[in-house]
């Protein structure tokens, strides 16, 4: 049995995205060393006004729009990750993570307290 709500859905691509930014954050550090390698992100807003689009819309779940980042200084070798950048945006990623468990923790304990007051 599933039980979801619109708001549970949207936390839940909420959830994706933040994933999606540490993952991209990890792969910035761990190339940190790569010569050439150019920094990669994404949006975080832009995608998830996307995401609650698709939700209302009832469309499926899909991948971010991932681009090189641009502004940033690249070393001789050519990469321009820098790994003060890469720590602020993983702290960021963790703190919205966070605080999408905590959202949908609430919204599933709304749905669990309907469900006992229908006992009731």
């Amino acid at each position: 049995m599933e039980i979801a709500t619109r708001l549970s859905e949207q936390i839940a691509r909420y959830l994706d995205l933040a994933a999606a930014q540490t993952r991209l954050t990890a792969a910035n550090m761990a190339n940190i060393d790569t010569p050439g390698y150019r920094a990669v992100g994404m949006d975080f807003e832009a995608e998830m006004r996307e995401a609650i689009r698709d939700v209302d819309q009832g469309r499926a779940a899909r991948s971010p729009h991932v681009k090189r980042v641009d502004g940033l200084v690249a070393r001789p070798d050519g990469n321009d990750v820098s790994m003060d950048r890469e720590s602020l945006d993983l702290a960021e990623a963790q703190l919205r993570f966070k605080t999408g468990v905590a959202l949908l923790r609430g919204e599933f304990q709304t749905v669990l307290d309907a469900i006992h007051a229908a006992d009731k």
